[in-house]
């Protein structure tokens, strides 16, 4: 009958689901794919199997500079770590010509390498059980193209000082590109030793992680050098290799420093070298523990898309991270200085201590940008500012954790990891859990945790745990797991009745569309000044802040900004609050006046409307006697973006009130500003801010001088040096005029030095011309003058003006593979251009094109968390004209 039929295929089907989804024996998952040779691929995850574990690497590589290809000869001694049938590891890009294989003593033979491109992926496949405890070699020969995108092993070149092309070879492997240059077990938590030898012509030299060991001549006339095999345990994107004809200058420290750049820029590097050389110092005892190899070499890149990269023993830079003039001011030194330091915190954190995979990886980047700061003295100016950015993008509802347990499996989502959460917000709570830890606790913690993990990997419990061991309170880890496993942070609430403040808190965020409001509190420590001492750091009081409310004495919470979260005082608060800056600016320090500031600012913006902008502009009525650069800063990129939401909006009659309100609050003091030399970093960090908006708003003093030392400079033939950080305003000042333009890019094309080149090519983008837009974009994308590193600054100079924001959003929708060919789809450059393109549209048109673009993109992008972030943003500039404009038009 039918009925029994049904029966006896349900039966079937049982027994097949029993076996296949119950069986122990079972070794494969049921769905596997296809390898480009049609046979089944023995692994069907993105990440890779445990059962083999990596010792040792012998790597050998060729590069032809003339053919831009390379010769790979890959030697991996491995451990298996449980019974197993399969090698799964990592290569893409690769040709593989042969591979042969030997268990143990035994016999070497040859084997056939199966490989799924798109999970990256090859694998060899054993008709027996290779056994736990075994030692096994795996040998690979291939062949490959050098790459033409920034990560890999990758060609670069640039003009010496006769005009003639210099070709180069380097690499950058973080986060997932070591399989492109040699496959590999390309995960953080497979650490090996290396021993890299590299084949050059002898007009080059060669490096790598350590020293040299011996060059041999070949009967080719070629020369190999090879390296010492590495003393310490490293992940394969902190291996690095570059074939060039640099020079160097030498440093000896506890281990030996170099600084490598190409012939013509040697005499930059002195700046860079005394930095490296006091910081290196400096980290051996603050950390109590030895940089552990014997050579450091910094290396600046001609063509190189990050900033820098922390390769253990041979850091790489992009030229303008690391090279300086003597006379450049004191602010492009500490630019140069930040990085350095950032990039040496991380041979101890990131390098000596590994996160276990990149969903922890703000232990690696929060560490070194805290750091940055920290070491050199100057962490709260310039975090205040970063933290705010990151603020604004952990108040969306498309942030995400510091440690994120979710999915972060595909390369675009390990890509995504490289925000502004990881780092500014990572480096903002371990500033926070230092300022709440007894003096020294939180160093010795570090110690603690650098001791016990030493060439190992870590998860972030592990930084708790060790912390924890020295902290002389309660668990540090019940504390900061409230801030790394939940995204956003609290809005603290206060209230007064009567004598009694009552605190509550909750999770603060901007918008309210498609929300997953988190159900967990913050273990917050709130500190607090009151209006008998509130300036001093004596002054500081503090108390944990765990349940829904607490009752306390309060005016001033968060003191020094120390916290990473903000504060609601309520109507009458505020008032209180703005009445006491009104009375006397110095109540409160800088950092908490910024703070307030920022706050403020964020209210308004979220789509409770907790603030009106009337209350704002209350606030702000007390920066007329404001003179410290924390929060005069903040307040002019606050006014600075809603004047352009509002020129972009083509609101011409409230871009002019705007304008008038800005100059005539801060006027002034912006013509007041001197044009000479100033030795202050941060004076002159508020000289830029200042003339940068004056100028931009066409203050009449403001482009009188610059096109004054505009054309001081150009008569003088460039002898009359413009200040450092007033070349940004006079640049771009001078490109608004054909023969300034003109005379600019003949300045670009023939200047070597780095940092004077890029405030030009900003200057450059600046222009509101139509036809010079178009070049400038097309010409950064083709990479001929202007190298294609630069593109996400471009993008975000055109976009910030009138003339280009809209056919620069054109631009990157029409060049978008081309573009996604240079950076990958995910990484920090596309979030940027992303971020820039879109983040002033306010119209449901624009929101539409928007979501309808990047819908379209499907795997080349659709997925990406910056795209929701956008949407989000429009969103939320959308809903703030809605609620603003009748309130702007009537106030301004």
């Amino acid at each position: 009958s039918r009925f029994s039929y049904l029966a006896l295929c349900l039966f079937i089907f049982s027994l097949f689901f029993l076996f296949f989804y119950t069986s122990p024996l079972q070794e494969f998952p049921l769905v596997y794919p296809k390898s480009t040779n049609g046979e089944l691929f023995p692994w069907n995850e993105l990440r890779l199997p445990a059962s083999v574990r990596p010792v040792n690497y012998d790597l050998s590589l060729t590069p032809n500079l003339t053919s831009m290809t390379f010769t790979g000869h890959t030697i991996i001694n491995m451990i298996i770590q449980h019974d197993t049938k399969r090698i799964v590891l990592h290569s893409s890009e690769i040709n593989i010509i042969k591979a042969t294989f030997q268990v143990g003593e035994g016999k070497s033979v040859e084997v056939k390498v199966l490989e799924y491109k798109p999970w990256q992926q090859i694998a060899v496949s054993f008709p027996e059980d290779l056994k736990e405890g075994q030692v096994c070699v795996l040998t690979l020969d291939y062949t490959a193209s050098l790459s033409h995108t920034y990560d890999g092993f990758y060609n670069s070149s640039y003009n010496d000082k006769t005009g003639a092309k210099r070709v180069l070879a380097a690499t950058q492997f973080e986060p997932q590109a070591a399989r492109k240059a040699f496959p590999c077990f390309d995960e953080p938590a497979f650490k090996a030793t290396f021993l890299v030898r590299i084949t050059r012509e002898p007009e080059y030299i060669a490096l790598s992680n350590m020293p040299k060991a011996k060059t041999t001549t070949l009967p080719s006339g070629m020369l190999e050098d090879e390296f010492e095999q590495t003393s310490v345990n490293m992940s394969t994107y902190l291996v690095a290799f570059i074939v060039a004809n640099f020079t160097s200058i030498t440093r000896n420290v506890s281990s030996t420093l170099v600084l490598y750049s190409v012939p013509e820029k040697k005499e930059h590097t002195q700046y860079a070298l005394d930095t490296a050389s006091r910081l290196l110092q400096f980290y051996n005892t603050l950390f109590d523990t030895e940089y552990p190899l014997r050579k450091l070499d910094l290396v600046a890149i001609p063509d190189f898309l990050a900033g820098a990269m922390e390769n253990w023993g041979l850091i790489t830079f992009r030229e303008t991270s690391l090279l300086v003039q003597n006379q450049s001011s004191p602010l492009d030194k500490q630019l140069i200085a930040n990085v350095v330091a950032h990039e040496l915190a991380h041979q101890w954190f990131g390098n000596l201590v590994t996160m276990r995979w990149w969903n922890d990886l703000w232990l690696s980047e929060g560490f070194a940008t805290y750091w940055q700061y920290a070491s050199l003295m100057t962490e709260f100016p310039q975090l205040d500012l970063e933290r705010f950015k990151a603020m604004a993008k952990d108040s969306l509802n498309s942030s995400h954790p510091v440690s994120v347990s979710a999915q972060v499996t595909t390369p675009e989502q390990v890509s995504e990891m490289f925000d502004s959460i990881t780092y500014e917000k990572g480096a903002s709570l371990l500033l926070m859990l230092n300022s709440t830890l007894p003096d020294g606790q939180f160093r010795k913690g570090l110690i603690e945790y650098l001791h016990q993990y030493r060439g190992s990997n870590t998860v972030t419990d592990d930084l708790w745990n060790s912390i924890t061991q020295v902290a002389v309170q309660e668990s540090v880890s019940d504390m900061m797991r409230t801030w790394t496993l939940q995204k956003g942070f609290p809005l603290v609430t206060v209230s007064r009745k009567g004598g009694e403040v009552t605190l509550t808190q909750e999770h603060f965020l901007l918008s309210t569309d498609n929300t997953t409001h988190t159900s967990s509190l913050w273990h917050i420590p709130v500190t607090y000044v009151n209006d008998s001492c509130s300036s001093a750091p004596s002054c500081r009081q503090m108390f944990t802040l765990k349940n829904k409310t607490e009752s306390v004495k309060w005016l001033k919470l968060n003191y020094m900004n120390t916290g990473f979260y903000i504060v609601h005082y309520g109507d009458e608060g505020w008032a209180a609050l703005i009445d006491a800056l009104k009375t006397d600016v110095s109540t409160l320090t800088p950092h908490d006046r910024a703070s307030l500031i920022h706050n403020i600012f964020s209210l308004s913006r979220s789509v409770l409307g907790r603030v009106s902008f009337r209350q704002v502009l209350s606030l702000l009525d007390y920066t007329t006697n404001e003179t410290e650069t924390a929060p005069l800063t903040e307040a002019l990129s606050q006014l600075s973006s809603i004047y352009r939401l509002l020129d972009k909006r083509q609101e011409r009659r409230l871009v002019a009130r705007m304008k008038a309100y800005i100059l005539g609050h801060f006027g002034p003091l912006m013509d007041s500003q001197d044009w000479g030399v100033k030795e202050s970093v941060s004076s002159q960090e508020l000289r830029s801010a200042l003339l940068e908006l004056a100028c931009s708003l066409g203050r009449q003093n403001c482009t009188d001088q610059a096109k004054a030392l505009y054309e001081q400079w150009t008569n003088s033939n460039q002898t009359n040096r413009i200040p450092g950080d007033l070349q940004r305003v006079v640049f771009s000042v001078a490109a608004q005029s054909d023969p300034g333009w003109l005379s600019l890019l003949d300045t670009y094309r023939l200047t070597t030095y780095d940092s004077e080149k890029r405030k030009i090519l900003q200057a450059l983008a600046s222009t509101q011309d139509p036809r010079r837009i178009v070049w400038i974009l097309s010409e950064v994308l083709e990479g001929g003058n202007i190298h294609t590193q630069e593109l996400p600054l471009v993008i975000s100079t055109v976009s910030d003006g009138f003339a280009g924001h809209l056919f620069v959003w054109d631009f990157v929708k029409e060049s978008w593979d081309r573009i996604i060919e240079k950076f990958p789809v995910g990484s920090y450059p596309i979030q940027s251009i992303i971020k820039s393109t879109t983040s002033q549209f306010s119209t449901q048109t624009h929101l539409e094109e928007v979501q309808g673009f990047f819908s379209s993109l499907k795997e080349r992008g659709s997925q990406m968390r910056s795209v929701q972030e956008a949407l989000e943003t429009i969103r939320l500039n959308q809903h703030w004209m809605d609620r603003n404009l009748a309130t702007l038009r009537d106030w301004l």
